[in-house]
């Protein structure tokens, strides 16, 4: 399995030639409902190459962060996409032809290779969104993704899997609490998955923030709390944090 993180919650997930584009921000700036003095992210490194060959895009929301427009209109609109209710709204006005909506406890069998189940993740308005669990078959390797720190309840009906993907560290506004709860989950969700690899989504990475929102955001944890952690607890789970826009690989143990 190859991943190559591109920053905020975008990522290329790689297994064997199947090649899948998660909740991807590519091109040009990040910013809800078009307000840019609100909150905006952008890349102090570019990327040149938007990835090609992409047999799946994979969406967990429908927010920009998760489903970004410019980057939506940059890619083929042939590509298959599965995705949240909201995500699966965003795609199809974009004219994308193949989309397939999950909602939590669905799940779908992608190209006999790879199996999806759609688990509830972060509440957002008067919807849950969602977190995947993959499994690819031909190698029964398997991954959990959810990156705003929401697992689902019974998170122990997921099992163990290789590699999760979630972040480690809280987002907090005033008032309305945590918008991202990964200081507070991530060690559980360690715990009950027993992953091989854990990466941490949701990180700044080579984004650059600005805006009212970026101001007063506080960020609550580390990758060194959490790598402490695991080791008080005695798991042999590896905390990697990827390099952006650089493909990582990662073996069967």
């Amino acid at each position: 399995m190859h991943l190559t993180y591109y920053g905020a919650n975008s990522w290329l997930l790689q297994f064997d030639e199947l090649r899948i584009l998660v909740d991807p921000w590519l091109v040009g700036s990040l910013v809800f409902s078009k307000m840019d003095w609100l909150f905006k992210g952008d890349r102090t490194h570019p990327i040149e190459d938007i990835p090609e060959n992409i047999d799946l895009i994979l969406l967990s929301q429908g927010l920009e962060d998760h489903a970004h427009r410019p980057t939506l209109q940059k890619l083929q609109r042939t590509i298959p996409v599965i995705a949240s209710p909201s995500g699966a709204k965003v795609v199809q006005s974009l004219g994308y032809s193949s989309v397939t909506a999950l909602k939590p406890g669905d799940t779908y069998l992608f190209q006999e290779t790879l199996e999806i189940r759609a688990l509830s993740g972060a509440p957002i308005g008067l919807s849950i969104e969602n977190g995947y669990w993959l499994n690819y078959r031909p190698h029964d390797m398997s991954l959990y993704y959810e990156p705003h720190g929401f697992p689902p309840s019974a998170l122990d009906d997921v099992g163990t899997v290789d590699v999760v993907i979630s972040p480690i560290v809280n987002l907090e506004l005033p008032l309305a609490g945590a918008i991202i709860q990964g200081h507070k989950t991530a060690l559980t969700i360690a715990k009950t998955l027993k992953p091989t690899v854990f990466l941490p989504t949701a990180s700044e990475g080579d984004i650059r923030y600005s805006g009212i929102l970026d101001k007063i955001l506080t960020v609550v944890g580390s990758d060194t709390q959490f790598k402490e952690s695991l080791i008080l607890e005695g798991l042999i789970t590896q905390f990697v944090s990827p390099e952006p826009q650089v493909a990582f690989e990662i073996s069967q143990p």
